[in-house]
């Protein structure tokens, strides 16, 4: 098994508008599976936007024939995506923000964002997370948004054996200052590298900040998209140390 790269999409969502998101994602994931990544993630809720007055109706079962053409893709390219959407999990009404890992194996696992953002429980209810991601010797741990929010959340990932930490998320000019210390200081403080993903533009009304980033396992910025628009942040261990760069999509 090669040395894994991974990379953050930061792509500019569509509001409700699901197919046309994720004919934008089959272009990220091609572009990403030129560049060597196997195992991409996405903003929060990408394929629909950051919509949670949206989100009952477009809410979907995680194995639903709508992501098939993901799926497929993830397959042809040998690569795993994950990928945001508002979910139903069996026998349930509620709906989730979902973290759907569309696997290089054709498998789908899920993960469900554990802590809700003040006024999401309005539309959402909280998950109960997911299982880490395995790739060789790596533990790759998910994360959505305000779980980040909660210091208890990449410190368990860490206990648990994670080396990294990939967060989707929502992060807007106001808060990004703040968010991305945050996430930059978890990545010294437990030898984690931490990758986040974030919207590319305008999104539920939130003015994102973009820049998504990957830090080192010593809190060392790797690399970050200088702004908003899409891109892809790209991190590829080289021997014991990890080497980042971002790629224009």
């Amino acid at each position: 098994m090669t040395a894994l790269t991974l990379a953050a999409a930061q792509t500019l969502s569509i509001a409700g508008d699901v197919a046309a998101n994720i004919s934008r994602h089959l272009v990220f994931m091609q572009v990403a599976a030129e560049q060597g990544v196997q195992v991409l993630v996405f903003p929060e809720l990408s394929l629909t936007g950051y919509e949670p007055t949206l989100a009952a109706d477009l809410a979907i079962a995680p194995d639903a024939p709508l992501l098939a053409p993901l799926r497929e893709m993830a397959r042809e390219l040998q690569l795993t995506a994950v990928v945001g959407m508002p979910i139903r999990l069996a026998l349930q009404t509620q709906v989730m923000i979902g973290a759907l890992v569309l696997g290089a194996d054709g498998s789908v696992a899920v993960y469900t964002k554990q802590h809700l953002h003040p006024g999401e429980e309005v539309a959402f209810a909280a998950g109960q997370g997911g299982a880490a991601l395995a790739w060789g010797d790596d533990r790759i741990a998910l994360a959505v948004c305000a779980d980040f929010s909660h210091a208890s959340h990449p410190r368990q990932a860490a206990q648990a054996g994670a080396n990294v930490y990939a967060a989707g998320v929502l992060i807007s000019e106001g808060g990004y200052a703040k968010d991305s210390a945050l996430l930059q200081g978890y990545a010294a403080e437990h030898r984690l590298l931490v990758l986040m993903a974030n919207h590319g533009g305008p999104s539920g009304g939130w003015a994102c900040a973009g820049r998504s980033a990957i830090w080192g396992a010593d809190g060392r910025l790797l690399a970050a998209v200088p702004g908003v628009g899409e891109a892809l942040v790209i991190a590829r261990r080289d021997g014991e140390h990890w080497l980042g760069h971002v790629v224009a999509v």
